[in-house]
């Protein structure tokens, strides 16, 4: 089969072998499968993800010195079971999935293993119980966004937002752009969002933010802070501490993921704010513990999604409210791949290309 190759940490296209599907795996054609910036990340600095994996016990296993095929938002078509399955699915089946399969025994990430290609390649092979059957009607181009639209309702999800709090999210690229429409589901409003790039700010509104910001403009902070105001009544006690800060509460969402931002936040926060990491940062950065501990803040790192988040962000998909499609900027085949990443480094120019084999 063709597939796109990342190989001495380029990409190339070539003919690798079809995978043969161990016990409890269905093997898929790939239909679509969106290029992730951790992919764009995994490619610059696959080195720091490897480590970083081994040292906090991650499922992210490589031998960076053979060859891995990414890939791991996508859509699929059933097309054979490899032994000790249900055949729950028919040939023929549309279906999305957890890239994450069980390969001798271990769980195995699809799109990070060099023995379980993922989506930039024609065929990849996925666990069984982990399938869930496209609804009827659900475009297989949105379908293949429920992996990362999962991750920012995961996000929002851990945050624990309520409606008497007031969110930001920093960062409108396709994880951002997640979040927002997690939080137009959940009602939340007004919700505040911020980036450079003016594509980015009216894909922003599209997804459901309540205004956007430029940062060379305006404040984000300051923006929020506006938004946030809620003056208290003169019998609401504040301690001595300024706990009343005249502001309803404040969770901020890091989703940028490049060093310095994270302190940036903390700098910029009200007491008590809520920050939660959903950006990922590939290389070492830095912040300042004191700046956090005398506003009493909260960092909440978050990762991926639990397959109930998954199975009900297909779900939600399914059902509309929220026109997804603007999201869906280019198309490319295998031979496109290297092209794609590149060209995504652009936000004026692109948020999710889908790769079709």
């Amino acid at each position: 089969m063709r597939a796109a190759v990342m190989r001495d940490a380029e990409l190339v296209v070539d003919e690798v072998a079809v995978p043969e599907p161990d016990e409890g795996e269905v093997l898929v054609k790939t239909l679509a499968c969106g290029i992730c910036g951790s992919d764009l990340h995994t490619l610059k600095y696959g080195r720091q993800l490897m480590e970083a994996s081994e040292e906090t016990g991650g499922s992210f296993v490589m031998d960076l010195n053979r060859d891995v095929v990414m890939g791991h938002e996508f859509c699929a078509e059933v097309l054979d079971f490899g032994p000790a399955t249900e055949r729950r699915f028919q040939p023929g089946d549309r279906v999305c999935s957890i890239p994450m399969t069980v390969y001798g025994g271990q769980i195995t990430a699809v799109g990070y293993s060099n023995d379980r290609p993922g989506g930039y390649a024609e065929n990849m092979l996925l666990y069984e119980p982990m399938l869930l059957k496209v609804p009827n009607g659900l475009s297989t181009d949105l379908a293949a966004l429920t992996e990362p639209m999962a991750v920012g309702y995961h996000a929002v999800q851990m945050s624990g937002i309520t409606a008497d709090e007031i969110p930001l999210v920093i960062g409108c690229g396709p994880v951002g752009l997640a979040v927002i429409a997690a939080l137009k589901r959940r009602g939340i409003a007004p919700v505040i969002a911020a980036d450079f790039s003016e594509t980015r700010r009216m894909l922003a509104l599209s997804m459901g933010a309540d205004a956007v910001v430029d940062p060379t403009v305006n404040s984000p902070y300051q923006s929020w802070m506006e938004a946030a105001a809620s003056p208290r009544s003169e019998s609401d006690p504040a301690d001595f501490l300024g706990a009343a800060t005249g502001l309803r509460s404040g969770v901020y969402f890091e989703c940028v993921g490049v060093p310095g931002v994270i302190d940036q936040i903390m700098t910029a926060a009200p007491r008590g704010t809520r920050i939660v990491i959903v950006g990922v940062c590939m290389e070492h950065d830095q912040i300042r513990p004191l700046v956090g501990i005398n506003k009493e803040l909260n960092l909440q790192f978050v990762l991926g999604y639990t397959p109930e988040e998954f199975a009900q962000t297909l779900h939600h998909i399914a059902e509309g409210g929220i026109d997804l499609e603007p999201l869906i900027t280019g198309k490319v085949g295998i031979d496109g791949v290297a092209d794609a990443f590149r060209a995504l480094a652009d936000p004026e120019a692109h948020a999710k290309i889908l790769v079709e084999p």
